[in-house]
């Protein structure tokens, strides 16, 4: 008969290795299958209020650093082919440059008065923002973070996007109403398009046939279709409410938009121009994120603190994953299909972190003040 010493010990081995088991599922669950060896996958988040990024290392699950980079930092970028993320600083005029593998700042671009954001031509080598105080669009080439092509725009330029063939930039002015659209190259005004009052966002579509800009309206509640090939207006279509944010299906074929008035998500059929559906959506629905693999649409709502998902295929709701207070930003990990949702909460300063499989809160990283956008490098 085992002596009872015996019995002991082997209790103990076998508890020994159930937890090392335990602690190495625990710590593959946290790890992204993705993620090999040396390779490091972080959160850029740009709090508002402070003028700082947080760097969030999304396998510790902490912050790594917190970067100055200028007052009312926005428009986060993640650079298309270098480990930088890039933003504007909107109250001092410039466009930053931080170096993921140092943590610091590299580079201030002087840009013009009040930039909102940047876009990148496809290939990474040139970077184009608007300041809406100076009425202006400036190339930036990014290899010399040197300004190469100025050009003057309408009234209060809040963006400026690249369109997918790399041959133009469209500026939207929302003082005057208007789309332009530049030589990429050259900056040379090519057309100006009038669209709907007071817009606040575009998104251009690129078929093999079309080439197709969605403007969103804030003063008319509308949203405006323009054709990028004729450069003319095709129409404005009404909507329930002044639209927050619009979000392109990944096969092209509806545009979804937020209404927070209204409490719904309006659809669109970017093949007809029509408004085939409204969806109530909780309190307050504004900013969101798609996730491609599932056709799940991840919605920010503001009021209720919570994300809803909405099954685009079947336009239903599940339940919403309760987050910290104002959630906004939202951001997805680079792997496909997706392992972690990231929501900036900008009353709660808190960047919470939700599982994708599952639905559910793993934790919430405290950032700094009034959280606003989110950027995500794998590096």
């Amino acid at each position: 008969m085992m002596s009872r010493r015996a019995l002991n010990i082997r209790f103990i081995v076998i508890a020994v290795v159930l937890i090392g088991l335990a602690a190495r599922e625990i710590a593959l669950e946290q790890r992204p299958s993705f993620l090999r060896p040396g390779m490091k996958l972080c959160a850029y988040v740009a709090n508002f209020g402070d003028g700082t990024v947080s760097v969030v290392d999304l396998v510790r699950l902490a912050v790594r650093a917190t970067v100055p980079v200028g007052p009312a930092p926005a428009g986060l970028r993640t650079h298309p082919t270098r480990a930088e993320i890039w933003g504007v600083s909107t109250d001092d005029g410039y466009v930053w440059v931080l170096d993921a593998a140092t943590d610091r700042v590299v580079a201030r671009i002087p840009v013009g008065a009040s930039p909102y954001a940047l876009d990148f031509s496809p290939d990474g080598r040139t970077a184009y923002a608007t300041a809406s105080g100076a009425d202006t669009v400036v190339a930036i080439d990014c290899a010399s973070r040197q300004i190469v092509a100025h050009a003057p725009t309408g009234k209060r330029p809040l963006l400026a996007r690249v369109t997918p063939d790399q041959k133009e930039v469209v500026v939207m002015n929302r003082d005057d109403a208007t789309l332009q659209v530049f030589d990429s190259s050259t900056l040379a005004l090519r057309a100006t398009i009038p669209v709907a009052s007071a817009p606040e966002e575009f998104l251009i579509l690129q078929t093999p046939d079309t080439l197709t800009a969605f403007v969103a309206a804030s003063g008319s509640a509308q949203i405006s279709v323009v054709d990028l090939r004729s450069n003319s207006l095709l129409t404005n279509l009404p909507l329930p409410g002044q639209p927050a944010g619009m979000f392109l299906k990944p096969d092209g074929g509806e545009l979804y938009i937020t209404v927070p008035e209204a409490h719904e998500l309006a659809i669109v059929n970017t093949w007809t121009h029509e408004l085939v559906d409204v969806r109530l959506i909780g309190s307050t629905p504004s900013r969101a994120v798609f996730d491609e693999s599932t056709l799940v649409l991840y919605v920010s709502d503001s009021a209720a603190n919570g994300v809803v998902p909405v099954d685009v295929q079947y336009r239903t709701t599940s339940n919403p994953v309760p987050v910290g207070q104002s959630p906004g930003a939202l951001a997805l990990d680079p792997a496909v299909p997706h392992n972690l949702l990231l929501v900036a909460d900008e009353n709660s300063n808190d960047l919470a972190i939700i599982r994708v499989r599952t639905g559910s809160l793993i934790t919430m990283v405290h950032v700094g003040n009034s959280p606003r956008d989110i950027a995500v490098l794998l590096y």
